[in-house]
């Protein structure tokens, strides 16, 4: 069986949790799989470090283009060209899209699978810039869905989401759980001492990682902070924020700005995978009350590393996290405030959380999707 996989989003400069999807499937897949073969394609003008990994294997061959996806989208949109058989010109039985750029194919028989992360530009346009809008509006998806065989959702939560938006049976929607990256995990104390020595952090603090983006709540997370700053017992208590600058992030550094606490909110920047771990190794509390999202990374990433966690209770999280985290309502900031004061003043409450959260991450593994998503593929091949 050819299976043609879209792998353009790690054509993108920037680290992103889409582009580290791609690449934890990827991998799990072919693992797995010695026996189909896996054509990926890659498009874009700049040069990037991050297919490095796709290495030519028996089962796996490339197709790498140097058009400027921009032109390549809008060539796509206008003109339904390229059709994925030209791109390769071989039979293809499976065309595998792990997001959903816009891609033409032009036999009946090919089947497709789009996987959907979640569908806040859908939802919510207004929390993206006018030019991540338009490459919204650009990649059709509405047509594509009903183009598509099977539309795979990240969770429970996104599956009902993209069957109550777009009206689809049961049958075209699959759910298949992202795994988390092993990568993270529960470090020796002497080395998180000495990291915490390295990088000046003695005293406690709250940790947030995530793009700097309005639906990550991060003003919010900045308000609580300043009414937990208001007693006296949290006076050496830091507020670590972590993640790239997003768009429409200005509001987020006036927020901290004019904050009466704004010399203990640490902007850290974006975070290399070692410093990730460290970080979430030694925080006291991760805090992620993002209004929207379809799975969501960081805090099962958190978990892992042994970080008690306090997330929304909107979206996925109830599905995802579960009673393994404390769940607050991303817009009642008091109940965030309450919710971290309850595991700051209980200790034991606290270590139980952070017991949860290892038993919560044994449901998600990179083996587990790549098992689920090779069923599929031979599922509609046959």
């Amino acid at each position: 069986m050819n299976i043609f996989f879209d792998a353009r989003a790690l054509t993108n400069k920037r680290k992103s949790g889409i582009d580290e999807y791609v690449r934890l499937l990827t991998e799990s897949l072919l693992n797995i799989d010695k026996k189909n073969h896996y054509i990926f394609f890659t498009n874009g003008f700049s040069k990037t470090k991050k297919t490095q990994f796709l290495k030519e294997r028996e089962n796996v061959s490339r197709v790498s283009w140097r058009i400027p996806n921009k032109i390549f989208d809008t060539i796509s949109l206008l003109f339904s060209e390229p059709k994925v058989e030209k791109i390769v010109k071989r039979k293809i039985d499976i065309v595998f899209s792990p997001h959903f750029n816009l891609l033409n194919v032009s036999k009946k028989k090919t089947k497709r699978i789009i996987v959907f992360h979640d569908l806040s530009p859908i939802h919510f346009p207004e929390l993206y810039p006018v030019r991540k809008q338009f490459w919204h509006w650009q990649q059709n998806i509405k047509e594509q869905v009903e183009r598509t065989e099977k539309c795979v959702a990240v969770s429970d939560f996104t599956a009902q989401d993209l069957r109550k938006t777009f009206l689809l049976s049961d049958h075209k929607v699959q759910r298949i759980y992202s795994g988390i990256n092993p990568f993270y995990k529960r470090l020796p104390v002497s080395d998180i001492l000495n990291f915490r020595r390295s990088k000046n952090l003695q005293n406690p603090f709250l940790l947030f990682v995530g793009v700097l983006e309005p639906r990550k709540n991060i003003t919010g997370i900045i308000k609580m902070f300043n009414i937990l700053k208001k007693n006296p017992e949290y006076n050496n208590l830091k507020l670590i924020i972590a993640g790239k600058k997003g768009w429409l992030c200005d509001t987020i550094f006036r927020e901290a700005g004019i904050s009466v606490s704004k010399r203990d909110i640490i902007f850290w920047g974006e975070a290399s995978f070692e410093e990730l771990r460290f970080l979430y190794n030694s925080c006291e509390i991760f805090v992620y009350p993002s209004f929207f999202e379809g799975f969501g990374f960081p805090p099962l990433e958190a978990q892992s590393c042994g970080a008690p966690v306090v997330v929304s209770n909107r979206s996925s999280f109830p599905e995802i996290i579960g009673n393994s985290g404390m769940l607050a309502d991303p817009w009642r900031i008091e109940e965030q405030v309450s919710a971290i004061e309850t595991l700051m003043q209980n200790k034991k409450m606290k270590l139980e959380y952070i017991q949860r959260g290892y038993e919560n991450i044994k449901r998600f593994s990179w083996e587990k999707t790549a098992e689920q998503f090779l069923k599929l593929f031979n599922d509609l091949a046959e």
